[in-house]
């Protein structure tokens, strides 16, 4: 089966709605989501390693991780990391999760300069395949847009193609 398209849309200014579908059952999409040993295979965009990702999966736990350019195609990006922290607030397995997503140091330090985002992941059970709706709330509008004019959309899409990938690979 080909790829899905992801769709995304603005609602409120400053809510990012992402969705697709994946082809594989609603509890594998999910324990891509809450198992290291899948995440640090798929998380984040081409030419992007996770070479730390540590996972705390329940409520008020908290996901630590580093992500690392390691394409030199990528020029001045080439041996940066991003660090990122996320705090779980629910969690409904498997069905969905929200957490608060921020930037951090490699101690786990929040960056205040940058928008923390609260991000609440649905799974739809689509029989034998699954729709994930990611629902992304930011501050304003303005913090919306900086992410957009990051190249986030793109990274997204890159990601959750390399998430079909894995879950090509693991089914």
């Amino acid at each position: 089966m080909a790829n899905q398209a992801m769709v995304s849309r603005v609602e409120n200014d400053k809510v990012l709605v992402l969705e697709r579908v994946f082809n594989a059952p609603r509890e594998l999409v999910f324990s891509m989501f809450k198992e290291a040993e899948h995440l640090k295979h798929w998380w984040g965009p081409r030419g992007w390693e996770v070479t730390v990702c540590n996972i705390d999966f329940r409520p008020g736990g908290v996901w630590h991780y580093c992500m690392k350019c390691m394409d030199r195609n990528q020029g001045d990006f080439y041996g940066m990391e991003s660090w990122g922290k996320g705090v779980y607030k629910e969690i409904d397995e498997p069905d969905s999760f929200v957490y608060t997503d921020y930037f951090s140091d490699a101690e786990g330090n929040v960056n205040e300069e940058m928008p923390a985002t609260v991000v609440a992941m649905e799974f739809i059970d689509l029989g034998g395949q699954t729709k994930l709706v990611s629902r992304s709330e930011y501050v304003s509008a303005e913090a919306l847009k900086t992410v957009i004019d990051m190249g986030m959309l793109q990274g997204i899409t890159e990601t959750w193609d390399r998430l079909e990938e894995r879950l090509n690979e693991v089914k």
